[in-house]
């Protein structure tokens, strides 16, 4: 018995043997992953159940709409319609958001920008502008949506805005094309004399939520491209830069480029806002607005290598750094030198009644990185560093603006214009993450035929750059920004309102009243039925005549998490949609006789296919 024991020990462990020998794995060990050794899947992989350290908000550009994004997943989480028609929002529909469109259906949405405190981002609202039609945006940052949208008048192609100031006190909106103040007609060869680019200075009113203009500058008739405010020493200041100063009138590709320099507009708003306050100011279609050959003090030039594109405030205020795009050319300036040569007068002139600060009273360094072509925009990390798109070369140049030497850099896919990075634009930067928001894709994704979707590549720069996440975006990512999750407070229901006379919330209380030849419909949605009239034989059912203005109040009961409604008429080409808790309003005139179903739009329920009603509509006698 014994030896049958030790027969088969001795059996067992000649197995373990031989399978050791032909499965065992005899290589070098290399070591577990840790935080510091991460493959690029894991340090962009967000497992179910948690949650992207970052919100990147990006602009959508001509599609007129918000891009946002998680970081470091790159995952797109909703697309914010602000400035263009959303059917599957009913954004442009409803009273509310057809109101502020104002009658435009598409915009060209360009360089949002966080409301701040301190120079941080505060994660409260979020402000943009529209180029193709002179508008600006603000966005309630508790539910996503667009609380306001203005007019601006006297300017044209709001570019390089919206810049905010270290206290959202203003955001500034200078403005990319030169017309004649009130839009009026005026021939081209009066352009140096009749045309003006106009700066407008907007301040938000939290309580109201509404944007007002506060005051404009009429500047020369140049092209505004970008801009920023300063911050700590320089929070008083902003600066912009300008191309076409040659003030060319056609062919700008090549006319706009003669002269080897531009400017970088250097302002004061508190001197600008002194001015108003004093009556400095002349009254232009409505608007106060100043005029620098008039009042003098407050703005002033810096000349720059020509058609310089980005122009980007350091996190410490201290200096400003333009991008030549043309010239391959990073200049450095110093604020503080700009404040003693302003001091001292130290001009070379002047232009359309704006003093000229000389050049070398205000440069600090020309920094110009071996082979790299087409610098654009420039973004900086936690120590300080810069981290400036290569346009032509497509690359990141990482450089030191205390000393220009170049760090580090990293070729990008392809030809990019702006980047964000984490925290970015605030006083103190995150480090960790930049996304280089590229123009061309060409062959980056699965081809969906000639027309491309655009690039965006997330950058590790916690140590070497390295590009360890790429993502398709729709046209067109002008800029983006990049806030940390955590200080955007959402909401998921609507508190209930009992001073809107619209609301209902109680079932018994949904009716249809008639006034004239307006019918208005107070009904709810909830799962899964509408109830537009709750004494009537159908409650479901809408009955109108033909050329009845009918008004749909709806108000969503449902006050749980995710469940919103919509609300559709067959035929008649519309369609809203109500979020927990939420009132609104959709009117349009029942010009067609006939039967239309109403249906739900948005999936609610097991019961959603059956969540329908009718619109009778009875023919004209």
């Amino acid at each position: 018995m014994k030896k049958k024991w030790i027969s088969a020990i001795s059996g067992l462990a000649v197995g373990v043997l031989a399978s050791a020998v032909f499965f065992g794995d005899f290589s070098p060990k290399q070591p577990t992953s840790t935080a510091s050794a991460k493959t690029n899947a894991e340090k962009v992989y967000v497992p179910f159940g948690k949650k992207d350290e970052y919100y990147l908000f990006a602009s959508g550009g001509h599609s007129g709409q918000l891009f946002v994004y998680g970081v470091p997943s790159l995952r797109r989480i909703r697309t914010v319609p602000v400035f263009s028609l959303d059917s599957a929002t009913g954004y442009g529909w409803d009273e509310h958001s057809k109101k502020m469109l104002g009658g435009y259906t598409w915009g060209d949405l360009h360089h949002p920008a966080f409301s701040e405190t301190n120079g941080e981002y505060d994660g409260k609202y979020l402000f943009a502008t529209d180029v193709a039609n002179s508008r600006a945006a603000v966005l309630d940052l508790k539910t996503f949506t667009v609380k306001d949208i203005i007019s601006v008048p006297n300017t044209s192609g709001p570019h390089c805005a919206a810049f905010v100031t270290e206290n959202t006190e203003y955001l500034f909106l200078p403005t990319r094309f030169a017309v004649p103040l009130g839009n009026k007609y005026e021939s081209l060869d009066d352009y140096s004399t009749k045309y003006r680019g106009v700066m407008s200075a907007v301040t938000f009113d939290e309580k109201a939520q509404k944007l007002h203009i506060a005051y404009q500058v009429a500047l020369p008739p140049w092209s505004y491209d970008l801009s920023d405010a300063g911050k700590k020493i320089s929070k008083d200041w902003a600066v912009i830069t300008t191309y076409n100063t040659e003030e060319a009138t056609t062919n700008l590709e090549i006319n706009a480029s003669k002269e080897d320099r531009d400017f970088i507009v250097l302002f004061n708003w508190k001197e600008l806002e002194k001015m108003v306050k004093e009556g400095k100011y002349d009254i232009v279609d409505g608007q106060k607005v100043i005029f620098p050959e008039k009042q003098k003090g407050g703005i002033y030039l810096v000349p720059v290598a020509k058609s310089p594109h980005g122009v980007d405030v350091t996190p410490d205020g201290k200096r400003f750094i333009a991008s030549g795009k043309l010239a391959p050319l990073l200049t450095v300036f110093s604020f503080e030198k700009a404040f003693k040569a302003i001091e001292n007068k130290d001009f070379a002139g002047e232009r359309n009644g704006i003093p000229i600060l000389k050049y070398e009273s205000v440069v600090e360094r020309e920094v110009n990185p071996e082979n790299a072509l087409g610098p654009l925009h420039t973004q900086f990390d936690d120590k300080g560093m810069a981290y400036t798109t290569m346009f032509i070369s497509s690359e990141v140049v990482k450089w030191d603006p205390n000393t220009g030497e170049v760090l580090d850099r990293v070729p990008v896919q392809y030809s990019p214009g702006h980047s964000v990075a984490a925290e970015g634009d605030t006083v103190s930067p995150d480090g960790k993450y930049l996304v280089s928001l590229n123009k061309l894709a060409k062959d980056s994704y699965l081809s969906v035929g000639p027309s491309h979707p655009e690039s965006m590549q997330l950058i590790d720069i916690s140590g070497k750059m390295e590009v360890i996440q790429s993502a398709p975006v729709d046209p067109e990512p002008h800029y983006g920004q990049m806030i940390k999750a955590d200080k955007i407070k959402t909401i998921n229901v609507y508190p209930k309102d009992e001073s809107n006379p619209d609301a209902v919330y109680n079932q018994k209380d949904a009716r249809i009243v008639r006034k004239g030849n307006e019918v208005h419909v107070y009904g709810i949605a909830m799962r899964s039925k509408f109830i537009f009239d709750a004494k009537a034989k159908r409650p479901d059912v809408i009955e109108v005549n033909e050329g009845d203005k009918v008004f749909v109040h709806l108000t969503n009961i449902d006050r749980d998490e995710d469940i919103t409604h919509g609300f559709a008429i067959n035929r008649y080409n519309l369609n809203i949609e109500v979020q927990p808790g939420q009132t609104n309003t959709v009117e349009f005139v029942a010009d067609k006789a006939g039967t239309y179903p109403i249906y739900c739009t948005n999936f609610c329920s097991a019961l959603h296919q059956e969540m329908t009603g009718y619109l009778l509509v009875k023919p004209k006698q």
